[in-house]
């Protein structure tokens, strides 16, 4: 699908050819990358899951279709939310890593955990995630950080 930029004030806007940009609000443009729950989802497990291949995105416990796996990948990529790398490990193979805009992701994606860990009493709280966060969450991401980027620099080719 081919792209067309356009400029909604003086901000430039990519839109799909066929497709006018909703709004040059912020959060409707995050929501325009962001804003279903597979893309989530996905983001939620290469952050704090450490999911890497195709095969471990498809075993979680909300069990994606293929399709749309395969979909929110190549958007994410597209977005350059992750990096998509032959592994050095196994060139045969593909990883997902995360980049330093996917990390951006962790407060929002943290106070969804803890609103539906609130709100939503049938949900798995992961009461030690939460208990970290708000403990201290300049520290909490420092350390994600920091582990994240230890482990991108050890997979890259």
């Amino acid at each position: 699908m081919q792209k067309a930029s356009q400029y909604v004030g003086k901000r430039k806007v990519m839109t799909k050819s066929n497709q006018i940009s909703r709004s040059s609000c912020p959060v409707s443009c995050a929501l325009d990358i962001l804003g279903d729950k597979w893309t989530l989802l996905v983001v939620r497990d290469l952050i704090f899951f450490r999911k890497r291949y195709f095969g471990d995105f498809q075993n979680s416990p909300e069990k994606i279709a293929t399709n749309i796996l395969s979909d929110r990948l190549k958007k994410l990529e597209e977005g350059h939310i992750l990096l998509r790398r032959r592994d050095p490990a196994n060139a045969r193979k593909v990883i997902y890593m995360p980049t330093e805009k996917c990390l951006d992701l962790v407060p929002p994606i943290m106070e969804l955990l803890r609103w539906g860990a609130k709100y939503v009493p049938e949900s798995d709280a992961h009461e030690n995630l939460v208990q970290q966060f708000e403990q201290d969450p300049m520290k909490f991401m420092a350390e994600i950080r920091q582990s994240l980027r230890k482990e991108n620099e050890a997979n890259k080719e």
